[in-house]
């Protein structure tokens, strides 16, 4: 299924978390730098907006703009002085995007997945990357050609980018997000979409 040849970003981002993890070994273990110098938070909630283009195979011109809602929960911690240093995150994202060209007009979805973020000593900047798999809702319109096949749509996305860290609590995100919906071939011909664009967003951390 198409769908399912589009499942590597996550897949990716699986495997790097579980082994970062297993590297880290338990937080309170002996290493160079401490859990308080790597500044982790255990909870954090973020808003964040995405201007997304259509790309690769569909026939039809797409421009969606996307609005998350994501809660993050801390997940191990690589202590080490490597180019691996941080810490891993489980996330659950609500997504509404409405869709400004194309044939559709909306889609609105859920989404879980990791993210690892990179942190280095004495540093603002954190770069980051996530991959997630989900489902939702388009209001399809199978009856034109290059519309989605019906309204239960799955989706995968990838994103990578940097945060920079104002103070404690905020922190101001800036990435590449990838998004592909598909109904993983439930219909024929299940056309899909592939989206490609700029993430922005602030994330409060507890």
């Amino acid at each position: 299924m198409k769908f399912l040849r589009f499942l590597w970003p996550f897949f990716v981002v699986a495997v790097f978390s579980f082994a970062s993890t297993g590297r880290a070994g338990s937080e309170a273990s002996s290493s160079t730098f401490s859990a308080a110098e790597i500044d982790a938070p255990r909870l954090e909630f973020a808003a964040e907006s995405a201007y997304l283009f259509g790309f690769i195979n569909s026939p039809r011109s797409y421009e969606i703009g996307a609005e998350f809602l994501t809660a993050r929960v801390r997940w191990g911690l690589v202590q080490d002085d490597s180019w691996l240093r941080g810490y891993n995150q489980f996330y659950f994202t609500a997504l509404a995007e409405p869709i400004f060209r194309g044939i559709e007009n909306y889609y609105f979805g859920i989404n879980f997945g990791l993210r690892y973020n990179f942190v280095r000593p004495n540093s603002r900047f954190v770069p980051y990357i996530s991959g997630g798999v989900g489902l939702g809702w388009i209001d399809s319109h199978a009856n034109i050609p290059g519309a989605q096949g019906q309204d239960f749509t799955f989706n995968i996305l990838t994103a990578a980018g940097v945060s920079y860290r104002f103070n404690d609590r905020w922190k101001f995100n800036a990435g590449l997000l990838y998004q592909h919906l598909s109904n993983g071939g439930q219909t024929s011909p299940n056309p899909s979409l592939n989206l490609l664009g700029p993430q922005l967003g602030v994330t409060y951390s507890f």
